[in-house]
């Protein structure tokens, strides 16, 4: 099973984009598998921006992982 998370692009130089997963988490992804720009929203897999996603999908997303972890922590 592979797991991808949304994340929204912060700064792009060259192949590399700082993307921000929510909350200022932070990291450096490859972004050479999609046509992306700061602003933007990625799917990340295993270091790499896989795909591009609309700021809806990628929230709502986000709000669904959100409460997995919360049901997680009773």
């Amino acid at each position: 099973m592979c797991l991808a998370i949304p994340a929204r692009i912060m700064s792009v130089t060259g192949e590399k984009a700082q993307v921000d997963f929510g909350e200022k988490v932070l990291r450096e992804v490859n972004v050479t598998l999609v046509d992306a720009k700061v602003g933007d929203y990625v799917l990340v897999h295993a270091g790499y921006a896989i795909q591009t996603m609309s700021e809806k999908d990628a929230l709502e997303t986000l709000s669904l992982w959100n409460e997995v972890l919360d049901a997680g922590q009773e």
